[in-house]
């Protein structure tokens, strides 16, 4: 037997290697011997049932959205009720796969193709499809022509007006129609034109745009002289299983397919080649995966990027951000979002939203990258006295601050030389005051996103654990929370653990070194979380929570965010639990709690109130 696997599953021969091969691989077997391999030689190493298993995986992950006898076109001669349906379950399709392998081992001698038709008829098939018109009557093509296949389909009120029948009798004729199309496509004559809408099915994908139909073979456009319409308006009623959707044909539905494209961007933006490949996994082919990217509802491409495109401004502020990876001015993010927000509006929600950093006198970023805020000259000329332990020389810092931000010398100067500053005896400068005040954040610990107080007066820290976590990366602490542990920039704080020291710096913003040894001791995964701060003695102390299970009730997720497990007698008491830990006095009503939580910036515990 000289055929491969590839010759009797056509899916095979246009799926991406890089979709097929861990799926398909087998150590018995060589590399891609699905092409190489003649069927006999590799059933009769791993076994036919062997075979079955990885078609059926491969159904499963790539080929969801076509029909059986479209994957397996022998299906249609062994299983022809089956072969007209898309795949059900896993050991189903599976046995319908080892059912024909089984046959092809019984019978080697003879050709398992001879009955399937040529790939060139012997005559063009408009001709073959105008001989199944050429048998009605004039009144039956009109109906064709004007209802089945028509562009913009006739009403059945206008066609009984033309042809002096009722509606019923209009429907009665459409009815027929189907039925005779349907049986003679199940006819001998009709076998070209089925073996061409298999091989299209396999063109198509799961996505395409509509006009590709057209295109896909020079004689879809042949005007069909029965109808005086193009072929391919007859082919495209016979492609059972497709909807036509805002341009496209979308098998198995064009909803459940943008669904599941949005879903593989949920982690941010994605290089648009990358996106590519990730799309042609869901069937859609790589030649349209980035047309059909750009069709996708709440997706967009941005320089060379997918992003999550929601609907909030603020959203896709951190996607503009995201895909440039660098700072950037309000007045970039609103041309590169390119929609009509105000300049003032981002510019709001840039200096509101803890997402975002000002990173410069008018530049953001996100706040993940890290780095010092700036909060204005005069702030800035404070950080830099601070960190030179009180007071420094005009020039450093001048030279300082025009280093790092689009700041001028004259500036710098005068406000070096204004009020909130006065002349140490070297010459130098210093904050103004007798002696340097203790470090004030702009927000205080119970101001503070992710901090809770515990019944004995500590405020705690929520970590909740990432890969980079894991992976043993130091992590950001809020300023808030860093001021109540006594820091200021420019200091460092050692805490001792049992696994080792953990040492908290503040630089350009408070640092946590690496956890890791800590989450190892837990066991912990993403998603847990760990709750901790320093005592008086430098001690890190840690508590760990596992995440929350997923049928937990709103409130308990709300709670367990905060670090309280036990069950509660109803929301009153939970929205008091919840106020205590946040730092709010005892009587504080509901709107009070979620003011607070919008204040602090806990988006997480207000999704769940």
């Amino acid at each position: 037997m000289n055929l491969s696997l590839s010759d009797i599953v056509p899916p095979l021969r246009w799926t991406a290697p890089s979709q097929v091969e861990p799926i398909a691989s087998d150590p018995g077997l060589p590399n891609s011997w699905w092409q190489a391999l003649p069927i006999d030689r590799a059933c009769a190493t791993v076994g036919p049932a062997q075979i079955a298993a990885k078609l059926a995986d491969l159904t499963s992950a790539c080929w969801g959205h076509l029909i059986l006898g479209d994957i397996m076109p022998l299906l249609r001669f062994t299983a022809p009720a089956e072969s007209q349906r898309t795949p059900g379950s896993r050991d189903s399709v599976r046995l319908l796969f080892a059912g024909v392998l089984d046959r092809l081992m019984d019978t080697e001698p003879l050709n398992p193709l001879a009955s399937v038709p040529p790939a060139v008829p012997e005559r063009p098939l408009p001709e073959i499809i105008d001989e199944l018109f050429q048998r009605l009557d004039d009144r039956q093509r009109a109906i064709a022509r004007d209802r089945l296949y028509a562009e913009h389909r006739a009403t059945l009120d206008e066609l009984a007006q033309r042809f002096s029948v009722t509606r019923e009798r209009i429907r009665q004729i459409e009815r027929d129609l189907r039925d005779h199309v349907d049986n003679w496509l199940r006819g001998q004559e009709a076998t070209p034109l089925t073996a061409h809408l298999t091989w299209l099915r396999t063109r198509l994908g799961s996505a395409v745009p509509a006009d590709d139909l057209a295109a896909a073979v020079p004689w879809h456009r042949t005007e069909l002289g029965t109808l005086g319409i193009p072929a391919w308006r007859f082919v495209r009623t016979l492609l059972t299983g497709y909807d036509q959707v805002d341009g496209w044909l979308v098998a198995g539905g064009a909803d459940e397919l943008r669904e599941k494209t949005r879903q593989l961007f949920t982690d941010g933006p994605v290089p648009l080649a990358e996106a590519v490949g990730m799309v042609a996994q869901l069937g859609v082919r790589e030649d349209v995966g980035e047309r059909w990217l750009g069709a996708v509802p709440q997706l967009r491409l941005l320089e060379g990027h997918v992003v999550p495109w929601p609907r909030s401004v603020n959203d896709k502020a951190e996607a503009v951000l995201a895909v440039a990876g660098t700072p950037l001015t309000p007045e970039e993010i609103q041309t590169r979002i390119g929609e009509d927000y105000s300049l003032v509006g981002i510019r709001n929600q840039l200096t509101a939203d803890e997402r975002f950093l000002r990173l410069d006198r008018n530049k953001y970023g996100l706040a993940r990258w890290g780095g010092e805020e700036y909060l204005g000259i005069r702030e800035m000329i404070a950080r830099e006295i601070v960190k030179a332990g009180g007071e420094a020389s005009v020039n450093t810092i001048v030279a300082s601050l025009t280093s790092r931000y689009e700041v001028s010398e004259s500036s710098v100067r005068a406000y070096a030389g204004g009020p909130g500053f006065e002349r140490t005896q070297r010459g130098w400068i210093r904050v103004a005051g007798a002696e340097p005040a203790d470090y004030q954040p702009r927000r205080d610990v119970s101001m503070t996103r992710r901090c809770f107080r515990s019944r004995d007066g500590r405020w705690w820290h929520r970590v909740d654990v990432n890969p980079e976590h894991l992976r043993g990366s130091g992590s950001p602490l809020p300023t808030g929370f860093a001021a109540h542990l006594g820091m200021a920039p420019g200091g460092q704080l050692t805490a001792s653990t049992p696994q080792g020291e953990v040492v908290i710096s503040w630089h350009n913003q408070p640092t946590m070194g690496s956890i890791r040894p800590i989450l190892a001791e837990y066991n912990a995964g993403e998603g847990d979380h760990v709750f901790l701060t320093v005592s008086d003695g430098g001690e890190l102390l840690t508590r760990f929570l596992p995440q929350g299970a997923a049928g937990l009730p709103p409130l308990n997720k709300a709670l367990h965010l905060i670090g309280y497990t036990a069950p509660v007698a109803s929301e009153a008491e939970g929205l008091r639990l919840i106020g205590a830990r946040i730092g709010l006095p005892d009587g504080a009503g509901k709107d009070d709690v979620l003011g607070r939580l919008r204040e602090r910036g806990d988006r997480d515990i207000l999704l769940y109130l």
